[in-house]
């Protein structure tokens, strides 16, 4: 039988994935195509949806069946509720999720291009929108199996992923944005999830391969680098690791990213090996772009398992 990627506490905990970071509310609009600079297009269809990094995956990780806490700040104003209801409707534990009365809730603005599915974000945080240090009411890092962060509120994710090596759990780390906090957290990470973006800034005068390679740090299990419908590229025991994305006509590849991360964490809890995980977080994430705004079309366990060779289940 293949080795797990990662042995992992036992599940004899209250959550399986604990998460630390963005939650957003979205207004998602599609064009046929953007414009040229200066140019003008028509915006169709737009919607309200939920959104956000952390909040995505980890709804995303509830549906494949994991048991989820989420930790961040949303705003006091109306959209905070807009936000949180999808995951409160799914039973993920919000009592880290901390209130700021004097800012909003982040919101971003997606536009869509209908006729390849690909998006441009522009996003709003007030400053005040801001937490320094793990809000008071979240579990502590040992009460779940896994700890996902983003660089939503760096001090807080470097205090929670101290806090949760420290206790053997491992974490991922969601990272899009070049910054001295995302070095910093690289370094320190089990599994460092960037985007391509974020690989070619790091290093921008190597290959992806060797970015890839640079990413890996002292205590670097595996570190991924995803690039949209090609997949994504992994280091992992000396070796690149290449793994395809599913072709599927996309919607709306909103969230993609942090569906992958949500189902990579869904997979090592599985203790598959490292290319089945890979299988997974990619089949998921393509999935996932199958319909509009970032939680629009989150796949469950069986639509994953069943668009994997043959149908068969990674289980180990």
């Amino acid at each position: 039988m293949p080795e797990p990627l990662c042995r992992l506490p036992d599940d004899a905990r209250p959550f399986d994935l604990l998460g630390l970071g963005q939650i957003s509310l979205d207004r998602v609009a599609s064009v046929a195509r953007l414009p040229a600079p200066g140019g003008k297009a028509s915006l169709r269809g737009e919607r309200e949806l939920p959104g956000g990094q952390v909040a995505t995956a980890l709804l995303a990780a509830t549906r494949l069946g994991l048991r989820c806490a989420l930790a961040g700040a949303v705003g006091g104003d109306a959209a905070a509720e807009r936000a949180l209801a999808p995951l409160r409707e799914a039973g993920i534990d919000l009592s880290g999720v901390a209130r700021i009365a004097a800012a909003p809730t982040r919101q971003a603005w997606v536009l869509v291009e209908s006729e390849t599915g690909e998006r441009t974000i522009f996003e709003r945080r007030d400053p005040a929108l801001h937490i320094a240090s793990p809000p008071a009411g979240m579990p502590a890092p040992d009460a779940a199996r896994l700890l996902l962060v983003d660089l939503e509120h760096p001090e807080a994710a470097q205090q929670a992923a101290a806090r949760a090596r420290s206790a053997g759990i491992p974490v991922i780390l969601d990272a899009d944005r070049l910054s001295p906090a995302a070095l910093e957290l690289v370094a320190e990470v089990d599994f460092p999830i960037v985007s391509q973006g974020f690989a070619e800034e790091f290093s921008s005068d190597a290959s992806l391969e060797d970015r890839l390679r640079a990413l890996a740090g002292p205590n670097t299990r595996m570190a991924v680098v995803t690039c949209g419908d090609r997949g994504s590229l992994a280091w992992f025991a000396g070796r690149v690791v290449q793994t395809p994305a599913p072709q599927v006509a996309a919607v709306d590849t909103t969230g993609a990213g942090d569906v992958f991360r949500g189902a990579f964490a869904w997979a090592l809890l599985q203790g598959l090996d490292a290319e089945a995980v890979l299988r997974v977080a990619n089949r998921a994430a393509a999935l996932s772009c199958l319909g509009e705004g970032a939680q629009g079309a989150l796949p469950g366990r069986d639509e994953v398992e069943a668009s994997l060779e043959g149908g068969r289940s990674w289980r180990a």
